[in-house]
């Protein structure tokens, strides 16, 4: 379903409040480009929000609470003095928003920068000289009970003791490694404590050298995107401003391809180093650029090369992006030290991890197929259908099973976020014959969508399974496949609960060309969808027609655990129809919650999801070695227990489709992809149990043939 939005703001409206900062650009600094942005994100999240909240002094609370506390959850830079300081602008921030003044930010900002440099050389100081792991102290790691440091002599200790606890973890581990190295080999000789613990500082440093570069290069307009995102989280969990380069990030994870050369990379100390290469993608086609290599030039095709150390990733990785056609010389330093100039031609890359794949799995005689659906992708530039579009690929695959002759399909959104409203009502529709799939409610009228298409695509035996961080459009699907009687939902007890569409608006439009560049977009939630049934899935979610346990289960990660999450409501029924042939539903539900009730593996997933949970909440750790290897001991035995959940394998092979065969034979990438994923679901018990259920809604008589087969081959083989 193709769905034309109209501009929610006219321009017009913005003009006479934006003109005083646009026509002296040339003039223009950053506090203007502040004022500016932020009044045309609060002009729009007005207009646009679906229930915007009332600017007050508990909107101020709010704000100041979120903001503090993102810029430094871990209480080791500010002071009590500070906050004191900070705290007189608690019920001020309202006042300030409305009148574009930056008192607040300037002074949290200014002094953050101020701390991180004290902070900087506070840890020098501390690993300059070993630690005391004889002397009895503790460290609690809750820091949101932590108060703040009185002085700089106690923020010194808190920095210590951080230091401290992580490196004698290291220590503690090296330790372990080499005992185990001796028992391999009685000639190995073994590190003295000494080099051990100064390994651990070194080791320490370097990480923490590494965390402050990355702080640096932070720029100031980052920090107001934090405090400006500090402001739009007050609306709600999902609203939240994108500056340029975040934008286009979103864009890329909904699309699920961009426009480069196809390498992930990463910073290492001063240098960009290829971490991996996309498959497919120009670079790995060209066969030249390798990972590990550590670029230190790049040049614009013919251009001057452009010295790269030391520079910001983000700034890189906009030089070595581009339109496709174009070309980008990369000056590489090669594992041998050589050093090779490499051009590549840009191109489409598209990230096939995004992208929805299937399996064919023999069980009982019967070949099933499973579908992964990371995410409900869609193209929004490409109007021409030639686009990725997860709804075109999800009927494909299922096309691809039903020619490969399955019996039932198992769709597995776990851990899908959602994506695409469009997607998820045409993928449900593959399941029915029509009719409504969600209703959607924005502040002044609802709708609902549907099903136009007669076709069904896949009629037989079908399986959903969920878990708590299925979400968004996950929910949308399993709820109308649930609402229909179409499936059976397995998974954790309740998915993930948010029950609101975003809608993501680009901020340049209002004002045409910016002397100020790229405003970014603002993510503002503008509906609610409902259940074809009525009642919503906003913090609820969806419950599981069976539920597994899962060693999540007792941890606080749903929309109901956050802040300022938009309320549960009900609204009236759509009219729709159940499926009708559902005569074996009850009974595999039944049969399945015995199987799982009586499963050693569940028994134990289940006892392990208690543990976690009280894992969880102990936070004091002891910095006396001997105590904290008597603590860490317990632990792993604990864990012991628990060590056969990670080594379950069902018996189960699964296989590639005969048309992904062959790309496999070309692409030994993805033949190791498909490999691991092939090998993670041979170890699924969850997988297994679905597959299980959809052996029980298969029909008696062809439960009955299967069986005569089964009996037959068995007569033939003795």
């Amino acid at each position: 379903m193709k769905r034309n939005y109209k501009k929610l703001i006219a321009v017009v409206c913005l003009s006479a409040t934006l003109f005083a900062f646009t026509v002296n650009s040339k003039k223009s600094i950053d506090p203007d480009k502040d004022k500016l942005l932020l009044e045309l994100l609060m002009f729009v999240i007005k207009k646009g929000h679906y229930n915007p909240v009332t600017i007050d002094d508990n909107f101020s609370k709010g704000v100041y609470k979120e903001y503090i506390e993102a810029l430094d959850p871990s209480k080791r830079f500010f002071l009590q003095s500070d906050i004191n300081e900070f705290s007189k602008f608690e019920l001020e921030l309202d006042d300030q928003l409305t009148n574009k003044d930056f008192t607040f930010f300037n002074l949290t900002y200014d002094r953050l920068m101020l701390r991180m440099e004290g902070g900087n050389k506070i840890s020098k100081e501390v690993l300059s000289s070993p630690f005391d792991y004889k002397s009895d102290e503790d460290f609690n790691v809750d820091y949101d009970k932590a108060p703040y440091a009185k002085n700089s002599t106690e923020l010194k200790d808190r920095w210590r003791k951080q230091i401290k606890l992580s490196t004698l973890s290291s220590l503690t581990e090296k330790q372990k490694l080499e005992e185990d190295k001796k028992i391999k080999d009685p000639t190995y000789v073994v590190k003295s404590y000494d080099v051990l613990e100064k390994e651990t500082r070194e080791s320490s440093m370097k990480s923490l050298n590494e965390s402050f570069v990355s702080l640096n290069e932070l720029k100031r307009e980052d920090w107001f995107t934090l405090y400006i995102n500090s402001i739009m989280s007050e609306f709600d969990p999902h609203t939240s401003y994108f500056a340029a380069e975040e934008k286009e990030k979103f864009d890329e994870n909904i699309s699920g391809k961009f426009e480069g050369i196809g390498a992930q990379l990463q910073k290492k100390n001063d240098y960009i180093e290829v971490l991996e290469l996309i498959s497919g993608g120009p670079a790995w086609k060209g066969k030249k650029l390798e990972k590990g290599d550590l670029i230190i030039k790049v040049a614009q095709s013919n251009g001057v090369a452009l010295d790269i150390v030391g520079m910001r990733l983000p700034d890189v990785i906009k030089k070595i992006k581009g339109p496709k056609g174009s070309e980008v010389r990369l000056t590489v330093k090669k594992a041998d030290g050589t050093i090779q100039i490499i051009p590549i031609i840009r191109d489409i890359v598209e990230i096939e991890e995004t992208y929805v794949k299937s399996s064919i799995v023999q069980k009982n005689g019967l070949k099933y197929g499973v579908i992964y659906l990371p995410k409900f992708y869609i193209d929004f530039e490409n109007k021409d259908g030639k686009g990725r579009d997860a709804a075109k690929d999800m009927a494909q695959e299922v096309d691809r099973l039903k020619k490969a002759g399955v019996k039932g399909i198992v769709l597995d959104v776990r851990d899908d976020g959602g994506g695409s409203l469009e997607a998820a009502v045409n993928i449900a529709g593959l399941f029915i014959e029509e009719g409504p799939i969600v209703q959607v409610k924005s502040a002044v009228k609802k709708e609902i969508l549907y099903d136009t298409d007669k076709k069904i695509a896949w009629d037989g035996p079908l399986v959903i399974m969920v878990n708590e961080f299925s979400a968004s459009a996950s929910e949308i699907l399993a709820a109308a496949m649930q609402d229909y009687n179409r499936g059976i939902i397995v998974g954790s007890k309740q998915t993930y609960g948010k029950g609101t569409v975003q809608r993501v608006i680009d901020l340049n439009q209002y004002i045409g060309k910016s002397a100020f560049g790229d405003l970014g977009a603002l993510k503002t939630t503008i509906q609610k969808f409902y259940r074809i049934n009525g009642g919503s899935t906003q913090l609820e979610g969806v419950s599981s027609d069976i539920v597994m346990p899962d060693r999540y289960a007792y941890l606080k990660m749903g929309e109901r655990d956050k802040a300022n999450a938009l309320t549960w409501d009900k609204i009236d029924s759509a009219t729709y129809t159940v499926w009708n042939n559902t005569s074996t539903f009850n009974q595999a539900i039944i049969n399945s919650k015995k199987r799982i009730e009586n499963n050693v593996q569940f028994k134990l997933i289940e006892e392990n999801a208690k543990w976690v949970d009280t894992r969880s909440n102990e936070n004091e750790y002891s910095l006396n070695i001997d105590k904290f290897k008597v603590a860490q001991n317990q632990i792993e035995e604990t864990s012991k227990k628990f060590k056969p959940i990670a080594d379950y394998k069902n018996n189960l092979e699964f296989t590639s489709l005969p048309y992904e065969l062959e790309g496999i034979r070309k692409d030994p990438v993805l033949k190791e992809k498909r490999e691991r994923w092939h090998e993670s679901l041979s170890k699924d018990i969850y997988v297994e149990e679905a597959l299980n259920v959809l052996d029980d809604l298969q029909p008696k008589t062809i439960v009955k043939a299967n069986t005569a087969i089964d009996k037959k081959d068995k007569l033939a083989k003795s």
